[in-house]
């Protein structure tokens, strides 16, 4: 947006400020969204050439007000909600601190969209992202996201359900897709599907903060409480999973002092408590999963047939193969390589990165005695990996087996 990067951060934390408060006044989602860009563009031709105003974001939020109520002029329809918005507008005025980033990952779960375009909105709406930076986090080109999201809100329009702020007795409604996509998000931060660095700390840190805000509107929902713990239990061990130069440690090979203690207290106590409450779903077996290999002081301490057991549990429940595919590796710790390959066998199509089927049967054939054919699936991840530390990494394990064959 701007080669300032103090302007172009100052623009990202406050562009889902300024859009939640106008798509909350307005209650029209889309031309609010509109409108920010137009006010983010504003600013970076005036802020360059005048400084920053006085007040950055009450700058931002009359600019985009007078864009909406522009926009809305020309539709008759709108006229009294147009009134009622430049009526609420104080010239100069700082805007309420009100924080509306949930309100917003509610709109953009709506029951039209598929999740991954509710990810795709959730980026750029509330984690400020721009449609370069959502395509990188996906691995596509720009054109393609840019077309995914003006599909996406094509779909909307189509459905006869305005994308708008929903109120507090619609939300229930929509809570599942809203963790499924906080759940998507953190993923993509804790392992980015693409690019230089094996994390996007902007995505996990944001995908946390937004689960917080909603844990404490819904404090007794166990599996709001189980996302939150499994967020928690996997984001403590983040300085640990590189090293001094970006590349993968392996969890067996992390060093455990430098998990997070803080976080790892909080999520236990987080997973206790809503596993206490008896109604046990998805994610709160994979934050007892991760809890499993967190509580381990050593990596050859952990209870797999404890993980083995949730795996199994998780399978049934969800149907997944990536589920399948992490028992897999589960059950090869507890008996042996060849019954993990079984498991393996029996898996059908991942979705997905492509290329961690073949690590996992790579690193179990490995352990089989079989490096040749382990070799061959370790070049075909590395081939099919798009993340540079892991082609880094699966590139070290294909030159350290074709030395040993060698």
């Amino acid at each position: 947006m701007t080669s300032d990067p103090a302007v172009e951060d100052l623009l990202r934390e406050l562009a889902p400020q300024v859009l939640g408060t106008l798509a909350r006044r307005s209650g029209d989602f889309a031309g609010a969204e509109d409108a920010v860009q137009e006010a983010l563009l504003a600013a970076v031709t005036s802020w360059a050439a005048q400084g920053f105003p006085e007040h950055p974001r009450a700058w931002l939020q009359q600019v985009a007000s007078r864009r909406l109520v522009d926009a809305q002029r020309s539709e008759i329809a709108r006229r009294r909600r147009e009134r009622a918005l430049a009526a609420s507008e104080v010239p100069g005025a700082e805007p309420s601190a009100r924080d509306d980033s949930l309100a917003l990952l509610f709109a953009c779960c709506h029951p039209a969209l598929t999740p991954p375009s509710a990810v795709a909105l959730t980026l750029r709406a509330v984690g400020g992202l721009t449609t370069l930076e959502i395509a990188r986090a996906f691995g596509v080109p720009e054109a393609t996201m840019a077309q995914r999201i003006s599909r996406a809100k094509q779909r909307v329009a189509s459905s006869g359900e305005p994308l708008t702020v929903p109120g507090p007795e619609e939300r229930p409604a929509r809570l599942r897709s809203v963790l499924h996509v906080l759940y998507v998000v953190f993923t993509e931060g804790h392992t980015a599907s693409a690019g230089p660095a094996l994390q996007r700390v902007d995505l996990t840190d944001e995908a946390i903060r937004l689960t917080r805000r909603l844990h404490q509107e819904v404090p007794e929902d166990p599996e709001v409480s189980g996302l939150l713990a499994l967020m928690l239990l996997t984001d403590a061990r983040r300085r640990a999973r590189t090293d001094a130069v970006g590349d993968v440690v392996p969890l067996a090979q992390q060093d455990r002092a430098r998990w997070d203690a803080t976080l790892l207290t909080e999520g236990l106590a987080l997973l206790d408590r809503a596993l206490a409450r008896g109604d046990v779903g998805e994610y709160q077996l994979q934050a007892a999963i991760a809890a499993a290999h967190d509580r381990a002081h050593r990596a050859e301490d952990t209870d797999w047939p404890q993980i083995v057991g949730l795996y199994g549990l998780l399978e049934r429940m969800t149907g997944s193969p990536v589920v399948t595919l992490n028992r897999a590796v589960a059950v090869a710790m507890v008996e042996g390589p060849v019954a993990g390959l079984v498991v393996l066998d029996g898996l059908g199509p991942v979705p997905g990165d492509p290329h961690r089927v073949d690590v996992v049967r790579a690193h179990l054939l490995e352990r089989a005695g079989r490096p040749t054919a382990a070799l061959e699936h370790y070049r075909r991840a590395a081939a099919r990996a798009t993340s540079l530390p892991e082609q880094r990494h699966l590139a070290a394990q294909v030159a350290r087996l074709a030395a040993t064959a060698g």
